[in-house]
């Protein structure tokens, strides 16, 4: 008897399943090029340093503000700030993905 003839778990079904979805629907995996590889890099460390540098100014505005409002407007801005930003590297990754 093989590995592949016993009892499976949930995630082993689960993934299984995905694979054959991604078979049927051509979206296969291709190896990235260098050049993609190296573009998907400076992607990420231009959106790290974009993440850390609203980071900083997050903390600098928190500093300042006093009022509980205020705060959690600052919290709500820089939730949306991040998520943008990972929105962005996201979409340009994939972009660069696609080739």
């Amino acid at each position: 008897m093989s590995e592949d003839d016993g009892p499976k778990s949930a995630y082993e079904v689960a993934m299984e399943r995905l694979r054959k979805q991604d078979a049927e629907s051509g979206a296969g995996s291709t190896p990235l090029t260098d050049e993609q590889r190296a573009a998907i890099g400076e992607v990420r460390n231009f959106y790290e340093a974009k993440a850390a540098e609203v980071e900083v100014l997050h903390q600098s505005a928190r500093r300042r503000a006093a009022d509980p409002d205020a705060l959690a407007l600052l919290e709500e801005q820089y939730r949306r700030d991040r998520e943008r930003l990972n929105s962005d590297r996201d979409s340009k990754i994939a972009k660069i993905r696609r080739g």
